[in-house]
């Protein structure tokens, strides 16, 4: 049976490598959030374009018709 030193020892070692992965995986979900909150900005940017768009298109035809 393992010593109670070496539990120890091994518990501290899988809570320093479990901190490690959990501050790498952390800093890749935080990048990829501010990635995906970019993406969401220029998708916003682009559908107020399109509105922009439309109204004209809708008003050029209005003109037309009358």
């Amino acid at each position: 049976a393992a010593a109670p030193a070496q539990v120890s020892a091994l518990a501290e070692q899988l809570e320093e490598r479990l901190f490690r992965l959990y501050g790498t995986h952390n800093e890749r979900i935080q990048r990829r959030l501010q990635e995906l909150a970019e993406v969401m900005e220029r998708l916003d940017g682009a559908q107020a374009e399109l509105r922009r768009v439309c109204c004209s298109v809708e008003e050029a035809c209005r003109d037309l018709c009358l």
